[in-house]
């Protein structure tokens, strides 16, 4: 017996019921992305390394990316992630674009990581980023887009939170700890792994990357305060501009939330399932003022979030709040009688078709109690049978799969009446 070829580890197949997942997450970042009048775009799939070794950070550059020589010897990678995709595009036109642009795109992704739960190798990511504006008006709408999909999919504040806080305050806090400039990107993915270490380990792990007691001690205090926030002008408007919005209620304040990538400067949030067994980011991201000039630009403020399909469409599976699957998108199915009156039945199939109804011709003569077998397993709504005394006669048997009533109708009658069943269901 022939051995099966396995997938490459990390990697998903989609077979209609999650290609039907898939579609429904992007038919929902679409939606909450342009009702905020965002424009759709992509980058490469294929990237050279060099473009992620500046803002990265060494682990995603060295340890995660899908790397390989093509053959022209250059050393490229499938991409990791888009934001340095979109600096280098926006960069390179950067005079002729109408700022602020916003734009957003939903599209496949590679990590060389250990798969588990809520992490693959190949993923699905939403970007969605604003560019030209500094200030904390901007944020809060790159947050009130991420709240309005959450909304959408009906993950209610009791379920999904953002938490929100800022880099500046943190920097300032770190200032009045005596936590000096060359220990931040410690310190800060020192608080970045605190809720994933135990207290004794994380207390120890803090003295390991150099901070007194006294400084531990004080940053426990800052991380315990979640009235923090009131001394940050740029947090006060961001939370009055998302109170506007009417999204207040999906967010907090966390002084533990840093975000880990070294390009993020200001206001920078991420998302949480608070309820389900996955305890796991649904999206992240904040604001990026220094990203351009890493590849060319000129200084240009930006703010911006990702977010993968898998952690989500766990969440959604797991709440029960995905739509039930549909097996087939044609809710008419046309039977076929015998040989002879298969091309009947494909000409009807046309007219139905013509008439904007997606419709299903069996492949086949067959027993008609196999062929409504077929529809009702795809879920069908509506079955025509078209056999020799109807076409004698220019009728057709109309079966309504949802109650199983049966009628005959005109031939010409067809379309308005499998249009009545249709808009009854």
């Amino acid at each position: 017996m022939t051995s099966k070829v396995p997938t490459v580890k990390g990697t998903r197949e989609f077979y209609p019921e999650q290609m039907s997942l898939r579609n429904f997450l992007d038919e929902k970042v679409r939606a909450a992305s342009q009702a905020f009048g965002y424009q759709e775009y992509d980058g490469p799939f294929i990237e050279t390394i060099d473009l992620y070794a500046a803002k990265s950070g060494e682990e995603l550059v060295k340890k995660q990316s899908f790397t390989f020589e093509d053959r022209g010897g250059d050393l490229v990678t499938l991409r990791p992630e888009l934001t340095p995709s979109l600096a280098r595009m926006i960069a390179a036109k950067q005079n002729e674009l109408v700022y602020p642009v916003r734009w957003w795109s939903f599209g496949p992704f590679w990590r060389y990581e250990q798969p588990q739960k809520g992490r693959t190798r190949e993923f699905f990511q939403w970007n969605i980023d604003m560019l030209g504006v500094d200030s904390p008006e901007a944020d809060a709408e790159i947050i009130a887009v991420a709240a309005t999909f959450l909304r959408s999919v009906k993950l209610d504040p009791a379920r999904a939170t953002i938490y929100v806080n800022n880099r500046r305050l943190m920097e300032s806090q770190f200032d009045a700890l005596g936590i000096f400039p060359d220990k931040r990107v410690e310190v800060s993915n020192l608080v970045d792994r605190r809720s994933k270490m135990e207290p004794a380990k994380w207390d120890e792990y803090a003295l390991e990357v150099g901070l007194s007691q006294s400084q531990l001690d004080g940053l426990k205090n800052v991380l315990g305060n979640y009235d923090l926030w009131k001394k940050s002008d740029e947090l006060t408007r961001t939370f009055d501009a998302l109170e506007a919005l009417g999204m207040k209620e999906y967010i907090k304040f966390n002084p533990n939330i840093m975000r880990g990538l070294l390009y993020y400067t200001g206001t920078v949030f991420e998302a949480f399932d608070t309820t389900g067994s996955l305890k796991r980011s649904i999206f992240g991201g904040g604001r990026y003022d220094n990203l351009l000039e890493d590849v060319g630009g000129q200084p240009l403020p930006g703010v911006g979030f990702a977010m993968g399909d898998v952690v989500i469409g766990i969440i959604l599976q797991e709440a029960g709040l995905l739509p039930e699957f549909t097996p087939t998108p044609a809710q008419v199915l046309v039977t076929v009688f015998d040989e002879k009156l298969s091309s009947q039945s494909y000409k009807l199939a046309a007219e139905l078709r013509d008439a904007g109804l997606n419709t299903i011709v069996y492949p086949e003569p067959a027993k008609l109690p196999k062929q409504f077998k077929f529809a009702d397993r795809m879920k069908m709504k509506v079955a025509l049978v078209l056999g020799p005394d109807e076409a004698e006669k220019g009728l057709v048997v109309l079966k309504n799969l949802l109650n199983g009533e049966q009628v005959q109708v005109p031939r010409e009658a067809v379309v308005a009446s499998v249009k009545g069943i249709l808009n009854n269901a």
